[in-house]
Formats: structure tokens, C-alpha cells, sequence
């Protein structure tokens, strides 16, 4: 039975406690911060908020290219010389990351990437999904489980609201007149991915743990999320009772198992301190 090997990008946020449990190869995106080129796993997220706070600037992230892809499939195949390997991508909507695995994915046979559309939590969820099929089926048909994956991509939900609209301005997402009107109204915008693309789809008014909850109540009136995972994304700064009241409330819906997301140092430029949202997948 031929091993098959999962891949994906470091913007999924997989915690470090599930990278090491299962065997998941990871390929950092790029932050540009002080004009230079660093690799995510070489940078801390209150490393961003320090920058961020120093400067008011906020650093940018830049695609993976072909090279680096190619060694990273390389080096799964020297490890794994037998190996199928499945690379669960993130939105090929938001960067060129996903065309340069393609490209590099050229040079080798049995490769076959998967475009989730989606990104953190969502990716997350679904790179989880795969390992589940993989844990409860061991011999499963590579194509068979491809297929799997991929008909789950237009079924994962993902959802946030930033605590702050600062890193948006400061991104140029918004504009400095809808970032005075929204603090001043105290608006935090619901974001979701619709079809690979971040979008804003509500507007909610107040402090982050009433927001929290509302976010948790539209959530689950809209989606029909299966029970068994339930994924809670945060980033650095939001309130521990905040975290504790959204964990308790999935798990009184009836969430079998609940898993926090911390956003990453790239995510963390786009939501900024304090952000709360939820991923899942739909039955």
C-alpha cells in the first residue's frame, strides 16, 4: 500500500500540536516587513503588532513560487520515495501561490493538487477532514479520497469579524472615512471567503463579546455545520472569558469536538489583534 502524503501552506494555522501529530508537510508563505523578504515561521504575531504599533504601518505577504514548491514536493519524495501526494491549497482567489504549485506539480507523477478556496480556519478544516478519511480508512483509494476532499471545498464555511478596523485601513481595504464612521459607530464587519474571495457580508454594532456571540447565532442559523468539528479562529488580544464563552456555547450546540485556531503572523496583517471567527463544514 503506497503512503499518501497531505501538503498545504502555512496560512491553514494548524496548530503546532496537529502538525506534529500527523504527517502534514508545510510550506511558509512570505511577510515582507521593513523591506525585507521573511518566511512566516520566521516571524512572531506580536512581532506584527509591535511593528504595527511602531510605525503604523503593516507588513504584506507575497505568494510561494514554483521553485519553492518544487522543493518541497522533492523533499517529500526523497523522504517518502513511494509516495501519492495530495497538496490542499489555499485560495488560488487571493494569491498566485496556488498557480506555482501547479506549475511545479508538472515534474512529478502521482501529485495531485487540490484549490480549497479558502483559507486559516477554513483550510484548516479541511486538511483536517482529509486526515480523518485517511485515519478511518487507511487503505482508502487515493483518487477516491481526492474526490472526497474535493466535494467538501464548496460545503466549508468560514467567518470572522476583527475586533478593530485599523489593519483594514491600514491595508487599504477600507477607506479612512468608513474607518472614522465604523469606529465611531462602534461597526465590526462580518468577513467571509465566498467562491476564494474574502468578502464582507454583515455589519455588526458593539463591544467583541456581544459580537462574538451574535457571529455564533447567524453562524449556525445559516449553516447546517456537522457536529462532529467545529473550528473557533483567534487572533492574539482576544479576551480569555471571550474564548471560553464561544467554546462552552459550540459545545452545548452539540460540537463534539472544538478546536481553536490561532491566526498566524500572515493572517494576523489583514485581521489585526483581538479577532474572533469560526470555520466548519457543512453536512
Amino acid at each position: 500500500m503506497r503512503r499518501i502524503i497531505l501538503s498545504t501552506e502555512s496560512v491553514a494555522d494548524l496548530p503546532k500540536e496537529l502538525i506534529e501529530k500527523y504527517p502534514i508537510q508545510i510550506i511558509p508563505i512570505h511577510v515582507i516587513m521593513d523591506g525585507k523578504d521573511y518566511l512566516e515561521s520566521e516571524l512572531s504575531v506580536a512581532g506584527i503588532f509591535d511593528y504595527y504599533d511602531r510605525t503604523k504601518k503593516i507588513p504584506t505577504t507575497t505568494a510561494m513560487n514554483v521553485q519553492e514548491y518544487h522543493d518541497l514536493f522533492s523533499k517529500i519524495r526523497i523522504e517518502f520515495p513511494d509516495s501519492i501526494i495530495i497538496h490542499i491549497g489555499y485560495t488560488s482567489k487571493a494569491s498566485a501561490s496556488f498557480q506555482s504549485a501547479l506549475i511545479a506539480a508538472e515534474d512529478f507523477d502521482d501529485l495531485f493538487p487540490i484549490d480549497t478556496l479558502n483559507v486559516t480556519g477554513g483550510l484548516a478544516a479541511i486538511v483536517m477532514y482529509a486526515i480523518a478519511l485517511l485515519e478511518e480508512e487507511p487503505a482508502i483509494d487515493p483518487i477516491h479520497l481526492i474526490e472526497k476532499i474535493e466535494s467538501v471545498v464548496s460545503k466549508t464555511r468560514l467567518a470572522f469579524i476583527p475586533n478593530t478596523l485599523e489593519f483594514l485601513r491600514a491595508g487599504g481595504r477600507v477607506s479612512n472615512i468608513a474607518f472614522i464612521g465604523g469606529a465611531w459607530l462602534k461597526i465590526k464587519p462580518c468577513i467571509e471567503i465566498k467562491e476564494g474571495k474574502l468578502v464582507p457580508t454583515k455589519k455588526y454594532r458593539g463591544k467583541m463579546s456581544n459580537v462574538a456571540e451574535k457571529l455564533m447565532q447567524d453562524y449556525l442559523n445559516q449553516y447546517d455545520i456537522d457536529r462532529k468539528q467545529l473550528f473557533l479562529i483567534y487572533s492574539i488580544g482576544l479576551d480569555e472569558s471571550i474564548k471560553r464563552r464561544m467554546e462552552n456555547s459550540a459545545r452545548e450546540t452539540g460540537f463534539e469536538n472544538v478546536t481553536w485556531i490561532q491566526a498566524g503572523a500572515a493572517i494576523s496583517t489583514h485581521a489585526g489583534p483581538g479577532c474572533f471567527g469560526i470555520a466548519g463544514i457543512e453536512n
